[in-house]
């Protein structure tokens, strides 16, 4: 019975040490938030304008003047920007991620798959760690993005990318990452980086007129890749964002978890020291009676 005390009193102090690092995981998780979501609150608004703006000059604009990073050709090699999270203990928040990549590659891109033409470019170790050990085509050049964040760090992930699908490397860009909606909630997208998605205009719609200056080529050409880093920019701060989110969350939830076993061991502690004092006591009794007889 001693035993069987020791060994909940062990486990009682193990749970409330579990249970003091998940909650300074919370509070710095939740502090690191704040801070994330401020940016990519004021980020989003700018960057989906930009967006806008970019899709419906290319859409607009006939002749070869948009060709270079709109135009679509037949889909040989691909590239997709999987951002995921450096370090664990956010809930199903890589594994979500990763399954949608799997999945993409399997439903869209499975022929370019099976021909080696599927490269992955990783921002995140949990991700690049993942596509490794399962055997995709995964490059290594920015997992460590986020040790750094910064926009020209970024820029530079996107201007590698236009470069490559400029050089027929890539022909076509997708990110997948996760928008951030609130603390508890993410949503898990796949988005075409390049070519650049026009917008379909409606029927009877008019198009819009636009009026160039400088010159149209100039203006488009400095554009576009300015635009395009914004995109990017944007995706890592969401997922950013997101992957503090769900730690914060996660962390909740394994403090909640752990008073509830707390909660169960210190009744089963409680009962069988009562089982211990009860069962003592008969022995006392039993031993005074039989002094007695």
């Amino acid at each position: 019975m001693a035993g069987q005390l020791k060994e909940v009193r062990n486990r009682i102090k193990s749970i409330q040490s579990t249970q003091q690092i998940t909650k300074a995981m919370k509070m710095i998780s939740a502090t690191k938030l704040r801070k994330a979501q401020e940016a990519i609150l004021q980020m989003r608004p700018y960057a989906k304008k930009l967006q806008q703006v970019l899709s419906n000059i290319v859409s607009n604009t006939e002749g070869s003047i948009s060709s270079g990073l709109s135009s679509s050709r037949p889909i040989d090699k691909v590239l997709l920007i999987v951002i995921t999270s450096d370090r664990a203990s956010c809930g199903a928040y890589n594994s979500n991620l990763i399954k949608l990549a799997k999945s993409t590659i399997k439903e869209k891109y499975a022929v370019q798959a099976a021909k080696g033409q599927v490269l992955i470019w990783s921002i995140g170790k949990k991700g690049y760690e993942n596509f490794l050990k399962n055997n995709y085509k995964v490059s290594d050049t920015y997992k460590d993005l986020f040790l750094n964040l910064r926009f020209d760090h970024v820029q530079a992930c996107s201007q590698a990318a236009v470069k490559g699908f400029e050089s027929k490397d890539f022909d076509v860009v997708e990110i997948i990452y996760s928008e951030f909606k609130n603390a508890a909630t993410q949503r898990f997208v796949v988005e075409q980086f390049l070519p650049i998605a026009k917008v379909e205009n409606k029927a009877g719609a008019k198009k819009s007129d636009f009026i160039f200056e400088p010159d149209k080529e100039e203006l488009i050409g400095e554009l576009m890749p300015k635009i395009l880093n914004t995109q990017l920019y944007k995706a890592v701060l969401d997922a950013n964002a997101s992957e503090h989110g769900a730690r914060m969350t996660a962390m909740d939830k394994a403090t909640e978890n752990a008073n509830e076993i707390l909660r169960g061991l210190r009744i089963s502690y409680n009962r069988a020291r009562q089982a211990a004092i009860t069962t003592e006591l008969t022995e006392i009794v039993s031993g005074a009676a039989a002094l007695q007889g």
